[in-house]
């Protein structure tokens, strides 16, 4: 499939311009044709990738997609219309891939299609969730406070997903570093130091032993660990494919030592954002729930929030199944309950928010904070195992001669 960059005469006779997807020119020719525009100009501007390479390559990040949706809300906001936002939008978004979906979705607005449904079309991009706040928004005819809702809640989660990851970059780079150095250690440097050792005949401490077999392991049998790791790197993926190896997974992850409690505190706020915003928009309480249960990200708050459904749908309250729920705070369950009965739940839902908020931003300060320290223990370590198997054998070997 290819990009191609078109300007031609629509049905109106007024001159409009955007990207397409197609799989030749002549093939974008004939879509253009039966959509009746007459074509003035059409340039391949780039292939799109395979899926196989889609996310190195045509992979519409979360950023761009938050961009998007603050400068559209701005548009909307300033009276633009909706064809006219999209249509700025196209040249001025970088990805090529979205630049393409919204010329799309452009047209099928001007053409007389809700904007809802023209997204709701490009499920791998705009989720149910993202679909179903601007819809409530149509129907409220209150697009501008949906989109500006949407956007801001959108930036909220980007930038705590985005300390997350920022806050896991450090260590995970030291960690692969030593991993490298100890393999090349392990690998070049240490079977020619414990040459002089082995040959001298002296008896060898027990770290000194164990160094020898796990560098003669590594050497000779290096194609092993690598169908090791492929193995359980295999294994984890299909695994997380299967449902209810799924379901183990997000067990595991929820009782996690240090990071089983900031999971669970992600996992809340992303249940609470979600769901406030999308009754702020208007959407039903039970509809609300079903989207938030494909959001929340961990199967065991989705099973939990389904389970919520069916309550409230007998006429039970929303909490019912939470103030159970070993993975749910009591306090929580609490506070929907609260929230519930006073008629304020989208209210009581945003103060969650704020307050797990800040706990997951303390949490990742505290985590920051230890990592120094564990690093340098962890590599204090390694240096110590390296002297006591290797250098002070040598040391006394040096001074028995």
């Amino acid at each position: 499939m290819s990009i191609f960059k078109y300007k031609a005469v629509d049905k109106n006779r007024e001159t409009v311009s955007g990207l397409m997807e197609a799989a030749s020119e002549e093939d974008a020719i004939g879509i253009l044709r039966e959509k009746g525009m007459m074509i003035i100009s059409l340039n391949k501007e780039a292939e799109t990738v395979k899926s196989s390479q889609k996310f190195i390559f045509g992979w519409v990040k979360a950023k761009d997609l938050v961009v998007f949706s603050r400068q559209f809300s701005v548009m909307v906001s300033a009276n633009v219309t909706i064809v006219q936002a999209l249509k700025i939008l196209v040249d001025q978004t970088a990805n090529i891939k979205l630049k393409a979906i919204i010329s799309d979705v452009a047209y099928e607005v001007d053409a007389g299609s809700k904007l809802s449904d023209a997204l709701g079309k490009r499920a791998n991009v705009f989720s149910n969730f993202y679909v179903s706040v601007i819809r409530s928004g149509e129907t409220s005819g209150r697009l501008d406070d949906s989109l500006n809702y949407l956007a801001d809640e959108m930036e909220k989660d980007y930038d705590m997903m985005s300390k997350i990851r920022g806050a896991m970059i450090y260590p995970a780079f030291v960690f692969f570093g030593l991993g490298a150095v100890g393999v090349v250690m392990m690998v070049y440097v240490i079977p020619k130091l414990l040459t002089v050792l082995t040959e001298s005949g002296a008896e060898l401490p027990m770290a000194t032993k164990i160094l020898i077999a796990v560098s003669g392991f590594m050497v000779n049998w290096w194609y092993l660990i690598l169908i090791f790791f492929a193995g359980v790197i295999a294994g984890i993926y299909f695994l997380l494919k299967n449902s209810a190896g799924r379901m183990v997974f997000d067990s595991l992850v929820l009782r996690l030592p240090i990071f089983g409690k900031l999971f669970q505190r992600i996992y809340l706020v992303r249940f609470s954002r979600s769901l406030k915003t999308l009754i702020a928009g208007g959407v039903a309480l039970t509809e609300g729930l079903r989207i938030v249960a494909d959001v929340v990200g961990n199967n065991v708050y989705k099973k939990l929030i389904l389970e919520t459904v069916k309550e409230v749908e007998d006429g039970n309250s929303i909490s019912s199944v939470f103030v159970t729920d070993e993975n749910v705070p009591k306090m929580v369950s609490q506070m929907l309950s609260i929230g519930e009965k006073t008629g304020k739940l989208d209210i009581v839902l945003d103060r969650i928010t704020d307050f797990y908020g800040r706990e997951v931003n303390n949490i990742i300060a505290n985590l920051m904070t230890l990592m120094e320290p564990v690093i340098m223990v962890i590599m204090g370590i390694a240096v110590g195992i390296m002297v006591a198997a290797v250098i002070l054998p040598m040391y006394n070997m040096a001074g028995q001669m």
